[in-house]
């Protein structure tokens, strides 16, 4: 038997075989794969439908939801979990969850990094049996003719990290802040190696994405942290968490979900953390300053956070960004760093005349799909004096289908004044165009519904700002929702009280809406999405995009305009916006 080996960069150390599955196209396992059957659940990605459980899945890296590391710890404690991972970059959300994995439950999932140009020759391997031992992945001329007989691993050493450390930080290793502060400055050192940090840097604040209920692994992590101790030490806010702690039972949640899932945020807050419950950290209060060295997981967050506000921050996973509020010590690399926040990719897009809101998410989706792990640099958007919320909607969409932590869009953005501000004398290693009909295939693509029904309108993802419910509540003055659809928006805490007190909620509950806190649409699911509903609208690109795999519907997408027209009538004209083409319903050409 001929046995071929490709060497590569073992992420995290392990065996495993199985047959590979292989797609050029990276993959987000939150809102990609279901949690429990390992089933692929994008249903724009290639491979939508197929199973992980026990195949050697080959991606170029993940993308997407900074809680990926949270679904692949899902798996691999509570089964069925793929035998490995193979990528083409190294990626920090997967490698986490496994990494946890194996530092605090004492389970391997090998993750190995081989570079573009082996993983572009592993696509004729596809449905191959394959083995990772270690640094190698091993592909047989004829697998079945005999057994894989590993070689065996060097005995496990006493981990020295090759990072400058400070005395503190030395401490919080040999324990002396306690156990919880000792295994999380662990992972943290662990995650810094991997980025090619040499040290570390204090943060200011934190946001905890690790509070979002994927099933009982993420419970057990965080009640583990808690149990040894936890307490952060730097302010720390929660995520949007998976119900409306004060209203999951007359939202019809089951117990089974509903106890867990509230029970996690409080852990959280047992640790520290502030009641904030929401998605969009920037609308805080404690929102950050241009600069300021900040630990945020949540996508969207992460990406408006360093390319709106300009504070700087990687795109954390789940469970990193709590054992870097406990340790307040982050890895100096990546966008803390001016040299991790220049564009390698410089868009030139085709700004049309009277755009509606649809625009930017719709922008941000495309966008997203060219970057990849790239930070591009936007051009011809000087004149579109864009809001916060068309940022917020641009960058969610962004931050669903690229890798990248953020976008610059000259004259609009703190760090792109101008094209050569962000570039310097270095340019571009790519150069692209985004067209308005290179826009109305991302429009096809997000408006998957075959008919014009529409029975709930789903707004705010990410969680809606006070001036999105003013507008909101401008459109819905005087009307009623159709008998047959439902609106529902999405929002925190804060937010819902300064609409309170503008009125606001009154004239939207008076339309029909209704307003839930606390949670967002990528969890939320029956009966909160009626269980009949065979349609749903959204003006959100990230719901747009995860809504067929989460909760099985339909979509069409538009703007909030339009979104609203749909809940009065209980139909979406499904015709192009003006701004796009002409108004020709969507399935014609």
């Amino acid at each position: 038997m001929t046995v071929t080996r490709i060497q590569g960069r073992s992420l995290v150390a392990g065996r495993g075989q199985g047959s590979l599955l292989w797609a050029d196209q990276g993959l987000s396992f939150w809102g990609g794969v279901d949690p429990f059957s390992a089933e692929v659940i994008d249903r724009h990605h290639p491979l939508s439908g197929q199973s992980l459980a026990g195949r050697v899945l080959a991606i170029p890296s993940g993308r997407g939801s900074c809680t990926g590391s949270s679904v692949l710890l899902e798996l691999i404690l509570n089964g069925p979990a793929p035998a490995a991972l193979v990528l083409a970059e190294p990626d920090e959300i997967l490698t986490l969850g496994a990494l946890v994995a194996e530092q605090v439950f004492n389970v391997q999932l090998p993750v190995l990094c081989i570079g573009h140009a082996a993983f572009a020759e592993l696509e004729q391997h596809a449905g191959s049996s394959v083995h990772i031992d270690g640094e190698q992945l091993l592909l047989a001329a004829d697998a079945a003719a005999a057994p894989w007989q590993p070689e065996p691993l060097a005995p496990a050493q006493q981990r020295q990290s090759s990072l400058s450390l400070n005395a503190r930080d030395r401490a919080l290793l040999a324990g002396e802040y306690g156990q919880a502060a000792q295994v999380a400055m662990q992972l943290v050192l662990r995650m810094a190696e991997l980025m090619g940090a040499t040290e570390l840097l204090d943060i200011s604040q934190a946001h905890i994405d690790g509070c979002i209920y994927t099933g009982p692994a993420c419970l057990r992590f965080a009640e583990q942290l808690r149990d040894w101790g936890a307490q952060v030490c730097v302010p720390t806010t929660l995520n949007a968490i998976s119900v409306d702690q004060r209203r999951w039972r007359a939202l019809g949640i089951e117990p089974r979900f509903g106890e867990p899932a509230s029970a996690l945020g409080d852990v959280y807050m047992a640790m520290g953390a502030q009641l904030s419950f929401t998605c969009a950290p920037y609308l805080l209060d404690s929102a950050p300053a241009l600069g300021e060295q900040i630990v945020w997981a949540e996508s969207n967050a992460v990406v408006y956070a360093n390319s709106v506000l300009g504070a700087r921050t990687l795109k954390y996973p789940d469970y990193l960004d709590i054992c870097i509020a406990l340790t307040g010590r982050a890895p100096r690399c990546g966008a803390h760093l001016d040299e991790g926040r220049r564009a390698a990719l410089l868009i030139e897009v085709q700004y049309p005349p009277e755009p509606d809101d649809s625009f930017w998410p719709l922008l941000g989706y495309h966008v997203g799909l060219l970057a990849g792990r790239n930070i591009p640099l936007l051009t011809g958007l000087e004149r579109s004096a864009a809001s916060s919320d068309d940022l917020k909607a641009f960058g969610a969409a962004f931050a669903t289908t690229s890798a990248a932590p953020m976008f610059h869009i000259a004259g609009v953005t703190p760090e792109a004044a101008d094209v050569t501000h962000n570039l310097g004398d270095q340019a571009p290693a790519r150069q692209l165009q985004v067209t308005l009909a290179d826009l109305l295939n991302s429009w096809r693509e997000l408006n998957s519904a075959d008919s014009a029904e529409v029975s709930l309108v789903a707004l705010g993802n990410p969680h809606c700002s006070a001036s999105e419910l003013a507008r909101l509540a401008e459109l819905c003055e005087g009307q009623r929702s159709h008998p047959d659809t439902v609106l529902v928006v999405t929002c925190g805490r804060a937010v819902h009280e300064q609409a309170m007190a503008a009125g606001h909620v009154t004239t939207l509950e008076r339309f029909g809406a209704r307003l839930i806190t606390d949670t967002c649409w990528c969890m939320l699911g029956e009966p909160v999405v009626p269980p009949g509903t065979r349609n749903l609208m959204t003006n959100s690109g990230k719901y747009a995009h995860y809504a067929p795999g989460l909760v099985g519907r339909q979509v069409h997408f538009g703007s909030l305009a339009a979104c609203v027209e749909a809940a009065c009538s209980g139909r979406n004209a499904r015709v192009l916006p003006a701004w796009l083409g002409s108004h020709q319903p969507l399935g014609s050409h």
